[in-house]
């Protein structure tokens, strides 16, 4: 018996993986299996990379609708929603145009590179959107940003390779763990700092830059950490592999099992180990685990990007129309609580509920939860004050909690659908196709709002109601989807 345990043992050092000299993918492979322990500087990486990429998004919500109006380009105020969802849904458009081709890259040259890239043009981009004298300058500007918004795929690939797998839920969890604390400071940005001459003239004046461009101090703010984010990132741990999978393979692995050991034969391994390499070949398209989880996470993004311009209009949409006529602080405090909700749920409780109930369980719960949910908002414009406040940031956190939770879990499901070799490209078309339902979300949700501020005295959903409505209409379809035969997990 104890020779059989020996035997045992010394087969899985010989199957060991093989680590080949100068590729960065094999040190973080040696580092993973030799380090115990909770990764925290890589989390930290992960962490601020995401950040970076929330803030710019994050933090245009408070101020739009008052950006849409001081560009004098909507002929009455039932008609900025209409021009706010174009804005918001250029930086999706642009991004979808390029994800697979940042994710192809990705793949091809390494992880580093390209996030080095995305940050670079978030401190470029997002100044120049600060800096915008106009509506098409300002849509431009975002366009072009999202265009060079090359972060989310790659480090989406990353989190799954720098982290051992019991890690991997958490690693992924800090990815919208972060998002969840830009949800928090990229409000909180452009809520206060936003028309800092009107809301500060002690400290900034209407003559200097902030005063022309009323927009620009929460810009500012992003780019400069952006920037510091690109100097940190030299020092990021690549994770690509470099070297030749099959030709090193059968070198190094016959030098390191030459010899026979317990009557083991060393080619035998050699042969297991090569039977369970992936083949570049396989298509992605093919792969209906992957494919169905991306369609599902499309359906979900459509419904939250549409609910996040939706809420920010609403909320500074004047009484009259059935919004709340709040300010642009007062959005930004309701958004930086729910940030706050998602970031102790993300940190604390999601890696235990993923282990316990698997990402599709959880997929399903928040959607369902989410329907009755949403319902409840148009009854809380009805209140006032305090009762007012505590209600909308209730429904505002839970709500963000339970989008951040769908999130999270699809992202586990398509990660895990593919190998290293294609993450990249499957982060990549993750991050096209979302892309495009995340343009659609925007622009399709700033048309409704307007055409339901015209319909305050409709029978059926008058005003907002109607706007809510479609949102669950939306929302059932994704839950629906969720199950099968339209999404299914790899078989391990």
């Amino acid at each position: 018996m104890h020779t059989m345990e020996m035997e045992e043992e010394q087969r899985e050092v010989l199957l060991k993986k093989v680590y080949h000299g100068g590729c960065p993918g094999c040190r973080v492979e040696h580092l993973k299996d030799t380090q115990r322990g909770l990764p925290v500087k890589q989390l930290f990486f992960v962490w601020i990379v995401v950040l970076c990429n929330a803030l710019p998004i994050s933090s245009l919500f408070p101020y739009l609708y008052f950006m849409i109006r001081d560009f004098n380009i909507a002929k009455t105020e039932k008609d900025i929603g209409y021009y706010a969802g174009y804005a918001g849904a250029s930086y999706m458009f642009g991004r979808a145009l390029t994800s697979i081709l940042w994710g192809v890259v990705a793949d091809r040259y390494g992880r580093k590179p390209v996030i080095l890239l995305g940050t670079a043009s978030v401190v470029i981009f997002n100044t120049l959107f600060g800096l915008s004298l106009n509506y098409w300058m300002a849509i431009s500007s975002r366009f072009l940003l999202g265009s060079m918004s090359t972060l989310l795929g790659p480090i989406m690939a990353y989190a799954t390779e720098i982290f051992r797998e019991e890690y991997q839920a958490l690693g992924l969890s800090t990815i919208n763990t972060a998002w969840g604390v830009g949800l928090i400071i990229g409000p909180a940005l452009g809520g206060f700092l936003a028309q800092p001459a009107e809301k500060y003239p002690n400290i900034f004046s209407k003559e200097s830059i902030f005063g022309r461009f009323p927009y620009f101090l929460p810009c500012l703010c992003t780019s400069v950490y952006a920037f510091g984010i690109t100097i940190a990132c030299c020092w990021l741990q690549e994770t690509l592999h470099t070297h030749n999978e099959n030709d090193k393979l059968r070198k190094n692995s016959y030098n390191a099992l030459e010899a026979p050991v317990c009557g083991f034969n060393a080619e035998e391994a050699v042969n297991e180990i090569e039977a369970n390499k992936p083949t570049s070949k396989e298509s992605l398209i093919k792969n209906w685990p992957l494919m169905s989880s991306i369609i599902v996470f499309c359906v979900f993004s459509l419904h939250d990007m549409a609910y996040s311009e939706i809420f920010s209009l609403w909320a500074v949409s004047p009484r009259k129309y059935g919004g709340l006529s709040y300010s642009t602080d007062d959005v930004g405090v309701v958004l930086a609580i729910s940030g706050f909700g998602v970031l102790v749920f993300q940190l604390f409780l999601y890696p235990y509920l993923e282990k316990l109930l698997g990402p599709i369980i959880i997929c399903r719960i928040a959607g369902v939860l989410s329907i009755p949910l949403l319902a409840i908002y148009p009854l809380i414009a009805m209140l006032s004050g305090f009762s007012l406040s505590l209600a909308l940031n209730c429904a505002s956190a839970m709500k963000n909690v339970l989008s951040m939770s769908i999130a999270t879990s699809l992202i586990i499901l398509q990660n895990r659908a593919v190998e290293q070799h294609q993450r990249g490209a499957a982060n990549g078309i993750t991050m096209t196709t979302m892309s495009l339902f995340k343009a659609a979300g925007p622009a399709g949700g700033g048309v409704i709002f307007s055409w339901a501020q015209r319909r305050q005295r409709a029978a059926f959903f008058p005003g907002d109601q109607m706007v809510f409505f479609i949102l669950n209409v939306v929302e059932a379809i994704a839950v629906l989807m969720t199950f099968k035969p339209f999404l299914v997990r790899r078989s391990q």
